[in-house]
């Protein structure tokens, strides 16, 4: 008899294999608002069927805390009862022989501490304090976009209604559809099928086949008077949204150019400048007055003081348009600039010169990438970006990192910056970094770093541009009575500053740097509470109808993603380099939609919100 076997997959392997998978797929997919105690007992009910029993505390604790959970669920516990699942739960963390039942004791104490209202509702109430009725790509949307709405529209042609419907929530349909991070697509229910819809695809895809968009017409005129400090995309989406309500708007922006960071931070390569403002020029077109190269502040033609005075209410939305220094030797000298500056002057229109030169970024975000790759098509020789953590911890979007790559960056990963050499001029000759190596995870969720035991790097360089961060210019805020919080201004989330009334603020001058969607839907919720204030009631709506849903089988069917110009092509100029759907692809990957709208929860609000 053989003493050994060649190991072989059998079929019961195989088939828990994809069981597995789908159990993964269902929790990728779980939406925001679900209850998070079931959640929590369903994941403690697959630990316990993972633990071999051997030890006490998983044999018998696993079980015994299972049971308390499904009284509470079941409305018959009692606060005893939560005691003792936490007494029991932190018996078997200490106790459990390995890390099965340890951490789903962890589990179970961590949902406890994290919700223990929503336990405390189950007992006291029978019913969570949450509701899981909520389309998932719609709740994970901070503007609440109809995303279902207008990806049934798609699938029907109706390209131009498509991006109506967008711009009931959303009046930069053309910049989202290019540059948008896609939050709506982490939960999308199409994972427990395959993979998640490609949303800003298929936005993109409406936006390059609906043409220019006139907006609806404007509400009776109010006789109310709002100023917009900034004209980015959150003060913009403010300002067109209360001229659609009738209200008179005014925004007064620093640059030569409005959209804020949309111009100032993101090269034309991936958002073109003329499909940027054909959203400016549809949010005009309702009415709102502009006045570009004007500076507010102490000691200026125009104060907040003088604005607050004129008008019934103020928004400030003046983005983060400020470095953050890295704070080491040498990082004064001529040749160090800031991501932001460097960015700023093509937005401008100012395009540099870089041919021969070798180039450092420093930083990981979307901005050094944008930054790094203009230089590339700026004619740099050669492009390092240094960045002090791993490259699968780097915040930029996994696409921008690669596709910098591919450009010819060169993509140095665990090297933080340690000095900046100079030459006798007090010009940049060369940038050292010190190697670190991984350590524990932080509070974030990273493993944190620190410095490893191996000598400094030198990198030969000419010119160094620092992304490590942006920060708001407050200061005169501050000094003109608004509170602040660092360097943000201190507002809620309805943008009301308290003690202020008539003054909001939203976006990043608020959050800290963020993505456009989020300052959209600050600028949205802004639009409703700025006219609230002012004693109206104004909706937001659409007046045509949604397609009805179809009934049929949705097959496991491949994603559709969007192609890019060969690099080849696209290192020397500027051009936009993404290539948007066919007729074909967008019609195949709208119809992947599930419609959640109207099947499932969905349903139990009719699936959409149709005015705001």
């Amino acid at each position: 008899m053989s003493r050994l076997t060649i190991p072989t997959t059998d079929r019961v392997t195989s088939v828990l294999d994809g069981l597995y998978a789908q159990v993964e797929r269902r929790i990728n997919a779980s939406q925001q608002g679900i209850c998070p105690t079931d959640m929590s007992a369903a994941f403690l009910s697959l630990c316990a069927a993972q633990s071999c029993g051997k030890c006490v505390p998983c044999r018998v604790g696993l079980p015994q805390m299972n049971n308390l959970m499904q009284e509470i669920l079941n409305g018959d516990g009692s606060e005893e009862t939560l005691t003792l699942l936490e007494k029991t739960a932190n018996g078997v963390a200490v106790s459990a022989d390995c890390t099965i039942g340890a951490g789903a004791a962890e589990i179970v104490l961590t949902s406890v501490k994290a919700f223990r209202e929503d336990y405390q509702s189950h007992i006291q109430h029978g019913q969570c304090l949450t509701n899981g009725d909520a389309v998932p790509c719609v709740e994970m949307c901070p503007a609440h976009v109809d995303i279902p709405g207008y990806i049934s529209l798609i699938n029907e042609g109706r390209h131009r209604d498509a991006v109506r419907l967008i711009c009931k929530d959303n009046p930069f349909p053309s910049a989202c559809g290019l540059i948008c991070e896609h939050p709506c697509e982490e939960r999308c229910r199409r994972r427990m099928v395959d993979a998640p819809l490609n949303i800003r695809g298929l936005k993109r895809y409406a936006v390059v086949n609906g043409g220019d968009i006139e907006p609806p017409a404007n509400m009776e005129k109010t006789g109310k008077r709002i100023a917009m400090i900034g004209g980015g995309p959150s003060s913009l989406t403010a300002a067109y949204f209360l001229s659609l309500m009738g209200h008179e708007v005014e925004v007064f922006e620093k640059r030569k150019h409005l959209g804020g960071m949309l111009r100032y931070g993101i090269p034309s390569y991936r958002l073109p400048r003329a499909l940027l403002m054909r959203d400016i020029d549809m949010i005009l077109k309702t009415g709102v007055k502009v006045h570009t190269e004007v500076n507010i502040g102490a000691g200026e033609a125009l104060t907040f003081e003088k604005l607050a005075e004129d008008f019934d209410c103020v928004y400030i939305a003046i983005g983060a348009h400020t470095d953050k220094k890295m704070r080491i030797e040498g990082e004064n000298a001529r040749g160090v600039m800031s991501s932001v500056d460097f960015l700023r002057g093509i937005g401008d229109e100012i395009m540099p010169d870089l041919t021969g030169k070798k180039v450092v970024i420093v930083g990981g975000g979307n901005v050094a990438m944008d930054a790094a790759r203009s230089c590339i098509r700026s004619g740099a020789e050669k492009v390092t970006i240094a960045y002090r953590r791993s490259r699968s911890d780097m915040p930029a979007l996994v696409e921008e990192v690669d596709e910098a790559v591919e450009e010819g960056c060169e993509l140095l990963a665990m090297m933080a910056p340690l000095r900046v050499e100079t030459n006798d001029q007090d010009e940049v000759v060369a940038f050292h970094v010190q190697p670190q190596i991984t350590g524990a995870i932080g509070s974030d969720g990273r493993p944190s770093v620190r410095k490893a035991d191996a000598d400094p790097i030198r990198i030969p360089c000419d010119l160094i541009i620092t992304g490590i961060g942006q920060a708001i210019e407050s200061e005169d805020f501050g000094a003109a009575g608004l509170p602040l919080k660092w360097d943000t201004i201190d507002a809620s989330m309805t943008c009301e500053i308290e003690g202020k009334p008539g003054i909001f603020s939203g976006g990043d001058c608020v959050s800290g740097p963020s993505t456009v969607i989020r300052a959209i839907a600050a600028g949205k919720a802004a639009a409703a509470n700025i006219d609230q204030y002012l004693g109206f009631d104004h909706k937001i709506s659409f007046d045509f109808d949604i397609p009805n849903a179809k009934i049929w089988d949705r097959e496991p069917c491949g994603r559709v993603n969007l192609t890019i110009r060969e690099v080849a092509g696209r290192i020397d100029d500027f051009d936009h380099i993404e290539n948007s759907m066919s007729d074909e692809e967008a019609a195949q990957e709208s119809g992947r939609c599930l419609r959640c709208d109207h099947f499932g929860y969905g349903a139990f609000r009719e699936g959409r919100q149709y005015a705001w």
